[in-house]
């Protein structure tokens, strides 16, 4: 049955027309989509991309010309929880799928979204490789013109929510980090481009742009590299059994995982966190002081983390055979070269960690003595739909439901949450105290772990050895923002950033363990990524401990044959 999006805004969207001044032609067949998925797509025969039917008109009611996206499912709830393990809304689904659709076959060198084609671009330019299609629909010049006509027509202006915009906009992001930068700081139809501000702490935030500055440059940085990894991953998977030789970069592949994971758990909980006002220069200790650096922490760890990552990807793939001219190898030049675009590079990183160095003296003063107790935050919760702060900006929710039949989070009559918590999910006091009373949790259950449990009991002993590391850090802090540019002031930002880096790990992966047996709810990955900070910081590992690298590549390999994402939800791809 074809199933019929939500409802748009009044003003139709626009559809992507054929530009005659290319006229190529793309496969005129779809490849087949994973088992599981519960939708189809027909190409159409133009490569500008399909005449898909704007937001609020029903997908796949009639062949008007161009070609069509039929979504089909037994129910509108069922067509997102089979879109991914952690299924989004119903209208994000909707939205990410016809863009995927417009966007087209990443592997026809014809289409101009294409992998070849994009990385056949020059990283400056970012939008040369698309001009002209949205000069036919009366668009400005430039990409933002163009990238307004396309996500317009896929219907992301009726995602406003962060995260929840940033999944929508994954099938771009992850084919180029230029282009998909550029697309996130939209604002919506009939809004110009996020223009660009400058505030008190020297930051650039986007105006109009539902996604923070400060992590939308980590959440396209992410999702690039997850293309690149899953390039890699095809290849070693591929060829493994008849090169023997190949194996050896399993492990290497697996670690690698497990930091995108990780990665990609800080961005979507930050994203996921209601915005709150970041304390100033002058700002002292006290409560709430740790407030609004998610962004900051996002800012700093997830380039850097990041740039370990893609140099082992680029070793993997030189030592594989693919060379700069092979897919996997411009895939990767042609995201290094834009990470300066982007503001994920090195310069971008140090601005973060200046901030951080700020503020470790009110860090230091507001770190809670005990473990977190009671029900996870929400950003904490991927499974769960976006906070009721982030459900209100959506703009449209009614009676209490998001579009695929969530129950959303209901506030008490004092306007707080069940449990204590604020409607963000948070109690009194800032990050850094949410964090901190994590990584106390996650210590505290290594001594009531069940012995055949040995996961559990590693990543709860690992977890105590972080702890110890994060009270050492304590009285350093409390003297480091006399000087925030000193080298030791650096050092001490670099290890709290990547103690929260584990908390935020630590607390996703406890949300995601329901009971569903999701990947993301094992200690196997958790584990991998929290001995990677463990070695980033020169903590010495506690022992023994299982080997999570072989489960972790295993659900790789898995992913990559299934056509799945290496995203913390397990998308499903279309191509």
């Amino acid at each position: 049955m074809a199933v019929t999006p939500p409802a748009a805004s009044s003003t139709p969207a626009p559809a992507l027309a054929a530009s005659p001044a290319r006229g190529a032609a793309v496969r005129a067949a779809a490849p087949a989509p994973p088992p599981a998925a519960a939708f189809t797509a027909r190409l159409p025969a133009a490569v500008s991309g399909p005449a898909v039917s704007p937001a609020g008109e029903e997908a796949g009611s009639g062949d008007r010309g161009g070609g069509v996206v039929r979504l089909a499912g037994p129910v509108p709830g069922a067509l997102a929880h089979r879109y991914a393990a952690l299924p989004p809304p119903l209208r994000v689904a909707l939205a990410a799928l016809r863009l995927e659709v417009l966007l087209g076959d990443p592997r026809d060198a014809a289409n101009p979204y294409s992998l070849p084609a994009l990385t056949a671009a020059p990283a400056a330019a970012g939008s040369a490789v698309c001009a002209g299609s949205a000069a036919s629909a009366g668009a400005g010049e430039g990409w933002d013109g163009r990238a307004g006509v396309l996500l317009t027509a896929a219907g992301l202006g009726q995602v406003c929510a962060a995260d929840q915009r940033v999944r929508a906009l994954r099938p771009l992001l992850r084919r180029d980090l230029a282009l998909g930068y550029a697309a996130g700081r939209w604002g919506g139809p009939g809004m110009p481009p996020a223009r660009r501000v400058r505030g008190q702490d020297g930051e650039s935030c986007p105006v109009s742009s539902p996604v923070p500055a400060a992590l939308l440059g980590p959440a396209a940085l992410v999702a690039a590299a997850g293309s690149v990894l899953r390039q890699a991953a095809f290849t070693v998977a591929g060829r493994g059994s008849g090169e023997p030789a190949l194996r050896q970069w399993q492990p290497v592949l697996a670690a690698a995982f497990a930091d995108l994971l990780a990665c990609e758990s800080l961005t979507c909980v930050a994203l996921r966190r209601p915005a709150a006002p970041a304390p100033g220069p002058g700002a002292g200790p006290g409560p709430g002081a740790g407030a609004g650096l998610l962004g900051a922490v996002a800012g700093y760890v997830v380039p850097t983390v990041l740039a370990d990552v893609l140099a082992q990807l680029g070793l993997v793939l030189a030592e594989c055979g693919h060379g700069p001219a092979s897919t996997g190898g411009g895939m990767l030049a042609k995201l290094t070269g834009d990470l300066p675009l982007a503001g994920v590079d090195a310069a971008g990183a140090a601005h973060w960690q200046a901030r951080l160095a700020r503020a470790l003296p009110a860090l230091a003063a507001e770190e809670p003595r005990t473990a977190h107790r009671g029900p996870l935050p929400a950003p904490f919760r991927l499974a769960d739909p976006p906070a009721p702060a982030g459900i209100a900006a959506a703009g449209g929710q009614e009676g209490g439901h998001t579009p695929d039949g969530h129950e959303s989070g209901r506030l008490a009559p004092d306007g707080h949450t069940p449990g204590g918590l604020e409607p963000g999910g948070y109690g009194v006091g800032g990050d850094s105290v949410v964090l901190s009373g994590l990584l106390r949790a996650g210590a505290a259950r290594a001594d009531g772990a069940d012995g055949a449990d040995t996961g559990r009991a590693a990543l709860g002993a690992l977890a105590r050895r972080l702890l110890t590391e994060q009270r050492a850090l304590r009285r350093p802090c409390r003297t480091a923002g006399a000087d925030p540019g000193a080298v030791a002031a650096r050092a001490l930002a670099d290890r709290q950033a990547l103690l929260w880096l584990a908390a935020a790990v630590l607390g996703v992966r406890e949300a995601a363990d329901d009971g569903r047996g999701l990947f993301l709810g094992g200690t196997h990955w958790a584990l991998l990524a929290l001995s990677g900070i463990a070695g980033r910081l020169g903590v010495p590992l506690p022992g023994p401990a299982p080997d999570p690298r072989v489960p972790v590549w295993a659900e790789l390999a898995d992913r990559v044959r299934r056509g799945v994402d290496c995203d913390v939800y397990a998308t499903r791809l279309l191509w």
